[in-house]
C-alpha cells in the first residue's frame, strides 16, 4: 500500500487537520490546507505549487480527483486559488481548477470546474459536466452538460440528500482510517 505523498514546495507545506482522512496513494503538494473531518480519497492529486488550495471541514474529495490552482498572470494578477468550503461533495475523477466551491456545493463524478468559476451553496454541477472559465452557478441550481448550462433549481429533497452524503463520507472516512490502522499494525 502506498502511503500518501505530502510534499512542501517553494517554502510552503500542506497543513492537514489531525481529524482529516488522507487515503493511501494521494499526492498533496505545497500550499494546501485541509480542514477537520475532511476526507481525501484514494489516488487524489492536490497540487498547490503556484497558488493556494483550501478544503473546508467535512468536505470530501473522492477517488482519482485532481485539484490544482492557477498562477498569477498579467491578465489575472492574483491568479486563481482553489477555495473549497465546508460540507462540499466532489465526486470521483473530478477536475477542480482555480475556482471557488461554496459551502455545501456538489461537483459530480468526472465533472470539470475551470479557472474563475464559482459554484454556490447547495448547488450542483452534474456528473460529466464542464463548467467553463468564469461561469457562476447560483445557490441551489443544477447545471449539466459540456459546456454546462442551467437546468433547474434543486428541490429541498435533493439538498437533504447531499447533506446525508456529507455525513456518510465523514463516517466512512473514520471506518477506512480504522481499517488502514489495523492493516498497518
Amino acid at each position: 500500500m502506498t502511503d500518501p505523498t505530502i510534499l512542501p514546495i517553494h517554502g510552503k507545506a500542506p497543513r492537514i487537520h489531525e481529524s482529516a482522512f488522507v487515503a493511501p496513494g494521494c499526492r498533496i503538494i505545497g500550499d494546501v490546507e485541509i480542514g477537520p473531518d475532511a476526507s481525501i480519497w484514494y489516488n487524489c492529486v492536490i497540487r498547490a505549487d503556484v497558488n493556494r488550495i483550501v478544503i473546508g471541514a467535512r468536505s470530501n474529495v473522492q477517488d482519482g480527483t485532481v485539484i490544482h490552482c492557477e498562477s498569477p498572470s498579467p491578465r489575472h494578477p492574483e491568479g486563481f486559488a482553489t477555495l473549497i468550503g465546508e460540507d462540499v461533495l466532489i465526486g470521483h475523477m473530478a477536475m477542480v481548477h482555480g475556482c471557488v466551491l461554496e459551502d455545501r456545493a456538489f461537483v459530480g463524478l468526472g465533472a470539470i470546474v475551470m479557472d474563475g468559476c464559482r459554484i454556490g451553496s447547495d448547488a450542483m454541477l452534474g456528473a460529466g459536466a464542464m463548467l467553463t472559465s468564469g461561469k457562476a452557478i447560483e445557490p441551489r441550481q443544477l447545471w449539466v452538460g459540456r459546456p454546462a448550462a442551467y437546468v433547474r433549481d434543486l428541490p429541498d429533497l435533493a439538498i437533504a440528500e447531499m447533506r446525508k452524503g456529507v455525513a456518510h463520507y465523514v463516517e466512512n472516512a473514520r471506518d477506512h482510517a480504522a481499517a488502514l490502522k489495523d492493516v498497518q499494525g
